[in-house]
């Protein structure tokens, strides 16, 4: 049995016949890099004559950038300064009909309509309360619309409580479920059907007893989970990205379903030393994305770690915590043992890794929110193939299946839009941690 097991894992990590892979070529030329300084920039929408709107989630502004990038008009901010309130929480910022676009604020249920011109037009309910959050994008992946002007997300499942074994009967946790569904929502009914399902990498949580008789939760993380991915295409394809055997199953407009079939790939094969290594990378990034964390919490203000952890490839995720915050371990603030009204110190937890023999044997090829459909039909995955010292690999896919180009981004640069003309909007982060937008050529 062992004998054919093997043979199944060597037959499964060989590449498909039939399709050979183009060759892997640098992204073209930048042509323009913004002059303002930026938080952290999530999410990139084309306008016409070359002007962007740009979601900088982590100062919580809306930007109007020129197409030099170097003009730059709030169209909406967390401060005084506009009458347009970005929200005090993380945003989301996605493209709308025709050439308008959608400002999604968690914190007050509503979608703000902006124009072309970056003008705010008017404000619309968000979907169900429990799914909001899913509208921001990252890792739950990239909200748009389909031909029928549904909008197409993540949604949240309703979680099932249960007291964790061993627990003595308390406390009750959520249960976790391991795969999630794509639903489309129409916004002039108010109802919901669901698309399709994908996998997705179920939390490891461990609750236990303290001394004291409370109890304490911890998360053990696996830098590599085999997940599934998904993506909207600019036709209103809905395509699910499976990570086994990095196939695409596709939601077509009209309803109908179809596969392409395992795509060639140069799967890489992690042996004991590969996988005490990758697990000890991982650990020192998320090390330092914890101090960073830390120090940011400290000063009251958001903080974007790296859930995937290795590398910095995969999308950042945003949350903030008041000064009254989660004490250690994501519980409620300490009672006792301060003035009323005093700040409780907030520590985040340690890293805890999974066993190398936890790990799979090939590392997959992508990692969660890393797909995206551009502006012409295409999908683009970002996968974890070695980079040296360059930036991810994305593969370009055509509706049939097909990898029709794989391209480089530059080191430290990640993906976060599309031009109207074929061009490619990157984020960047600078050695004094500021983010800024860059525009290159396809080619």
């Amino acid at each position: 049995m062992r004998r054919y097991i093997l043979l199944a894992l060597v037959v499964g990590a060989m590449p498909v016949f039939g399709q050979s892979l183009p060759p892997v070529r640098p992204i073209g030329a930048t042509v323009a890099r913004s002059t303002e300084v930026m938080g952290g920039v999530a999410t990139a929408i084309a306008l016409p004559g070359g002007r962007v709107l740009v979601n900088d989630i982590l100062k919580r502004r809306v930007l109007l950038l020129d197409s030099t990038f170097s003009q730059v008009t709030v169209v909406a901010d967390s401060t005084s300064s506009t009458a347009n309130a970005y929200g005090n929480r993380a945003g989301g910022l996605l493209q709308y009909r025709g050439d308008s676009a959608l400002f999604v604020d968690p914190a007050s249920m509503s979608m703000l309509v902006i124009d072309p011109a970056g003008a705010i037009t008017r404000v619309m309910s968000a979907p169900r309360p429990q799914d909001v959050n899913n509208l921001i994008g990252g890792p739950n992946g990239f909200p748009g619309f389909d031909a029928r002007g549904k909008l197409v997300y993540r949604a949240t499942p309703a979680l099932r409580m249960a007291a964790p074994r061993g627990s003595g009967g308390g406390p009750v946790m959520p249960e976790f479920p391991d795969s999630m569904a794509i639903v489309r929502f129409d916004l002039a009914s108010r109802t919901l059907d669901t698309a399709g399902f994908y996998k997705i990498n179920r939390p490891n949580i461990t609750v236990t007893q303290t001394a004291s008789g409370g109890f304490s939760m911890t998360s053990t993380i696996n830098p590599i989970p085999t997940v599934d991915d998904w993506a909207l295409l600019s036709d209103g394809t809905i395509a699910l990205v499976r990570g086994a055997d990095y196939s695409i199953d596709w939601i077509n407009p009209d309803g109908s379903r179809t596969s392409s079939g395992k795509l060639p790939y140069e799967w890489q094969r992690l042996d004991d030393d590969g996988k005490a290594a990758l697990l000890d990378s991982a650990r020192q990034e998320l090390e330092k994305q914890r101090e960073m964390a830390q120090a940011r919490l400290a000063g009251g203000g958001p903080i974007a770690v790296n859930p995937a952890g290795g590398g910095g490839a995969a999308p950042e995720m945003i949350f903030r915590m008041g000064a009254e915050g989660a004490a250690r371990g994501g519980g409620p603030p300490a009672r006792g043992g301060g003035a009323p009204g005093a700040a409780t110190r907030i520590e985040l937890p340690p890293i805890n890794m999974v066993s190398a023999d936890q790990l799979p044997d090939y590392r997959p090829p992508f990692t969660s929110g890393s797909s995206r459909g551009d502006l012409a039909g295409n999908l683009w995955v970002r996968t974890t193939s070695p980079v040296g010292n360059s930036g991810s690999i994305y593969f370009v896919i055509n509706k049939q299946g097909q990898v029709i180009d794989r391209v480089q981004l530059p080191e430290g640069r990640v993906l976060v839009g599309f031009g109207q003309n074929g061009d490619v909007f990157l984020a960047v982060r600078d050695a004094e941690g500021n983010a800024r937008i860059e525009r290159a050529r396809l080619r």
